[in-house]
């Protein structure tokens, strides 16, 4: 619900708090966050233009004024990075990539200790929980074009074949009306 991803996000710290901002915002999964490079966001368009690792398929998310300043907050107080997490745009406290592809994924366990602390956690919840609400949530915006989009999914569809861009203002009423069910007009959080 909107009310247990605003616990959520008062629980968690600094690094995690953009990560899911991300993922409510952006659909974005761990392995989203985890390779993110620095290269993907742009502050001056607030887009981040980061292809899926999953798919390749590309995408240009619109980010909200709160998904912006999590992420100014989170590269302010960025862990000095070891080789392999340099181009990372989230690194460990210890320099390493958040991204793991396993049990002992560092995002997959941090949330679900954060959701154990509020005392919300249920079979299955965990950070990936934020892209099934985004894809939940946004499809009511009657765009299911536009959420596939956003999330990089792949489409074999001949339509896909002859479509070849979204426009910005498609994605953008997807992602504002899952942040309207998020924080409706409360201010920046």
């Amino acid at each position: 619900t909107a009310i247990e991803l605003n616990s959520l996000l008062d629980e968690v710290g600094i690094h995690l708090h953009a990560m899911v901002w991300l993922g409510i915002n952006c659909g974005f999964g761990n392995a989203d966050c985890g390779r993110m490079p620095l290269t993907a966001v742009s502050f001056d368009e607030s887009v981040v233009d980061f292809p899926r690792p999953k798919t390749a398929v590309p995408r240009r998310i619109p980010l909200w004024p709160e998904t912006i300043k999590a992420l100014r907050r989170s590269l302010s107080r960025r862990p000095d990075p070891g080789p392999e997490a340099a181009l990372l745009f989230f690194v460990t406290h210890d320099g390493w990539p958040w991204a793991k592809d396993d049990s002992t994924n560092p995002i997959s366990q941090q949330t679900t200790k954060a959701l154990q602390r509020l005392g919300i956690h249920r079979p299955g919840m965990s950070f990936y929980w934020l892209r099934h609400t985004f894809a939940t949530i946004g499809a009511q915006a009657g765009d299911q074009i536009a959420v596939n989009a956003i999330m990089g999914h792949v489409d074999d569809s001949m339509a896909a074949n002859y479509r070849h861009e979204i426009d910005h203002r498609r994605l953008c009423r997807v992602v504002n009306h899952v942040r309207a069910w998020l924080i409706g007009d409360r201010a920046d959080a």
